[in-house]
């Protein structure tokens, strides 16, 4: 793809392939290459109780990368990790346009919810870029006493960062592409085109 596309940058905008993979990645391509890690620092610096949730894929939720960024910087606060797969799913039938009832989301985060310290939880990352798509949901889930945060606006900064100075010229609509059935991804056009995704193309 970075072949054929020729970006001056990449990003791997999903936790689980960057929390396995950013390394290797980084050490293949010869552009900067930017990754998606759960927002666990910028949680542990707001968290009021020291008690923080992490909703994930049962993937990410598992990985050492993250044992990592617990050490490094919530060391003293507690980590609660709870897998949600049933979220992407939720997340893909609200991108195109189906309903997301609340009794689901509140199913797919039981674990938190039900957990000893549920009280105590004031801050929950979203470990998922599927998962701001459902922020409406989990905040009416979870109440407005839990902050949720998830690596958007650090990700645009280190981008921004990365390509400050370079000179950018668009000459038509962003395009994208997909690996999997084009008809399935043309489903997703009219919400794609909203994203300013105006073009679909096939890997």
């Amino acid at each position: 793809m970075s072949e054929r596309y020729r970006p001056r940058l990449a990003c791997i905008a999903c936790n689980t392939a960057s929390t396995i993979a950013l390394g290797m990645v980084r050490e293949v391509l010869e552009i900067p290459v930017v990754g998606t890690v759960p927002a666990i620092k910028p949680a542990a610096a707001l968290t009021r109780t020291g008690v923080i949730g992490l909703l994930g894929t049962e993937a990410t939720v598992r990985q050492s990368y993250v044992d990592n960024l617990e050490r490094a910087y919530a060391a003293g606060k507690t980590l609660l990790r709870h897998a949600a797969p049933e979220l992407v799913t939720l997340a893909e039938a609200r991108l195109r346009g189906g309903p997301v009832p609340l009794d689901a989301v509140r199913r797919a985060v039981s674990g938190l919810l039900d957990h000893p310290r549920a009280a105590e939880i004031d801050t929950v990352v979203l470990a998922c870029t599927h998962f701001p798509l459902l922020r409406d949901e989990l905040g009416a889930v979870f109440g407005p006493g839990v902050t949720l945060v998830d690596g958007a606006q650090g990700i645009a900064r280190r981008i921004a960062a990365l390509t400050e100075g370079q000179a950018f010229e668009r000459r038509e609509g962003d395009l994208a592409v997909t690996t999997g059935p084009l008809d399935e991804f043309r489903a997703l056009a009219p919400r794609l085109c909203e994203l300013g995704l105006t073009r679909i193309e096939k890997f």
